[in-house]
């Protein structure tokens, strides 16, 4: 695994990333950045991303006050609902390193700032 030399040297980042390596496995040769997202690039979905949500929740204590996995992440197999898209949900938004880490570091997941300060980042 390529990590980028701009990450941040912190206890909190390290045990995320090693998280996401035995979860999703990553890339030998794709650099890691926090601007890396778990969907898009690392081509995480359907049962992988809901069992990655529920291993970040229990590991580290993230609430999970509005995250709604529609708008990262493609269901597994066909889902009738997907039909009459809900408002918010019809394009998929990038899932980044940065986010997840962020979310880790306040214990909760906040898709407005998060996601707001991910176009300011």
């Amino acid at each position: 695994m390529n990590l980028a030399s701009d990450l941040p040297d912190d206890p909190t980042l390290h045990q995320l990333i090693q998280l996401l390596h035995e979860e999703i496995g990553l890339p030998e040769r794709k650099t890691i950045c926090l601007d890396t997202s778990i969907n898009f690039d690392l081509g995480c979905n359907g049962a992988d991303a809901q069992h990655l949500i529920e291993s970040l929740e229990e590991q580290f204590a993230i609430d999970f006050i509005d995250y709604d996995a529609y708008r990262y992440f493609q269901p597994e197999g066909f889902d009738v609902f997907l039909k009459r898209r809900a408002k918010g949900r019809g394009d998929k938004v990038p899932l980044t390193i940065g986010m997840l880490y962020r979310a880790i570091k306040a214990q909760r997941w906040d898709t407005s700032e998060l996601e707001g300060m991910e176009l300011n980042a």
